[in-house]
């Protein structure tokens, strides 16, 4: 008989009271792994995005050549929301492993220069390409040895030989009346990693391609190229079509028109483990300005530009024909080349019409449009 001034032993509360200590230290050393996991996991994060942002070269220099010409400059537009003008220059600069891609002598030039203008609204893009041969107005510009330049005129591409982005910014800007807002600068390299980093990009070639001095040798059709025949592509001259600086526009234009594409289909900015060797090709190649010199500052472009729909990424070349003292070269076609550039001033629609349908050289058609082609157009249209 149990006595009523002592309580039984509960075999399960005692069991269950020793439990609990082991318990509780099997949730702290989860909720500890858990913490070190997430630790590990941002610290990882921060690791990459240090490394990417590092990757990114600033151009302080330009910025400061550019100084003492302010007062003769567009106005900026000041409004948050207004459009923006980028001038994306390609380089051709023998340094830095790019010597194998052509036999240029001194030093760099701009190989490919492309004036992008992002519409305030967000709904459409405008690349406007400058042919490097086309016979402008370069101001005096300061040399990399602190010299001054006299002013010339001359082919495009003197003026980023001569002196640098500043002096390219400059040309353009006296030559369209539109404020450059910030640069960007790619080399060769930077380019073929970039290209290779998306799985290669597609283009269409109307007959077979066997071209010593470009290093390309590709047949006729529809193929993805990876970043050395892109390259060879892109720049090729003697090539392919009857050697114009004007084709080879078109082909890089297309091309971009493709690799928007590319990008936007395989949804890489969307996937991180596609995004990051994308964003560690792009930014290793970039010189940038200081307003566009982090990470933060280009994934927040590359975000505006991926939601405008295909068929408002338009491309096109500023109303060019051959210029009169030298077949060799270019000159604007006037007034199409002002009225263009007053449409991208005002930031209004510019319209463009496929460029086989009408064959002079970026000439304003009747109906208000240009020469050229959108980011939607099936690479292989026409060929």
């Amino acid at each position: 008989m149990t006595d009523p001034g002592t309580t039984e032993a509960d075999p399960d509360a005692s069991s269950t009271a020793s439990a609990r200590p082991h318990g509780r230290r099997w949730l702290r050393w989860t909720a500890l792994g858990a913490s070190v996991l997430v630790l590990a996991v941002a610290a990882t994060g921060w690791s990459l995005y240090r490394k990417l942002d590092g990757n990114i070269r600033t151009d302080s220099g330009t910025a400061q050549a550019l100084a003492p010409y302010e007062k003769e400059r567009p106005v900026p537009a000041r409004a948050a929301g207004e459009a923006r003008n980028i001038l994306l220059l390609g380089s051709d600069n023998r340094g830095n492993g790019n010597g194998a891609y052509g036999r240029d002598e001194g030093s760099q030039r701009s190989d490919t220069a492309i004036l992008l203008h992002i519409a305030a609204d967000g709904r459409s893009a405008t690349g406007m390409s400058i042919p490097r041969d086309l016979m402008v107005h370069i101001p005096d510009c300061r040399r990399p040895d602190g010299s001054l330049s006299r002013a010339q005129f001359a082919q495009f591409n003197w003026a980023f030989q001569t002196g640098g982005a500043a002096c390219a910014i400059r040309t353009v800007e006296k030559m369209t009346d539109i404020r450059v807002d910030h640069h960007l600068v790619v080399d060769f390299r930077g380019f073929k990693k970039l290209v290779d980093a998306v799985g290669g990009v597609e283009v269409c070639l109307a007959e077979p391609v066997h071209d010593r001095e470009a290093k390309l040798d590709l047949p006729a059709g529809r193929q993805t190229l990876d970043g050395e025949d892109a390259l060879g592509y892109v720049r090729a001259r003697h090539g392919l079509g009857n050697g114009s600086d004007t084709q080879r526009i078109d082909r890089q234009q297309r091309f971009l028109g493709s690799l928007v594409k590319k990008v936007r289909s395989k949804g890489v900015l969307l996937n991180p483990t596609r995004a990051y060797p994308v964003l560690d090709a792009a930014t290793s190649s970039l010189t940038a300005d200081s307003g566009l010199d982090s990470l933060s500052e280009l994934y927040e472009l590359a975000r505006s530009i991926r939601d405008i729909p295909e068929d408002r990424i338009r491309f096109l070349t500023v109303p060019r024909q051959s210029y009169e003292l030298d077949i060799n070269r270019d000159e604007l076609v006037q007034p199409d080349a002002d009225e263009l550039f007053t449409t991208l001033r005002e930031d209004r629609p510019v319209r463009v019409t496929d460029r086989d349908e009408e064959k002079e050289d970026g000439k304003q058609k009747q109906d208000g449009s240009y020469r050229g082609t959108t980011a939607d157009l099936d690479i292989c249209a026409n060929e």
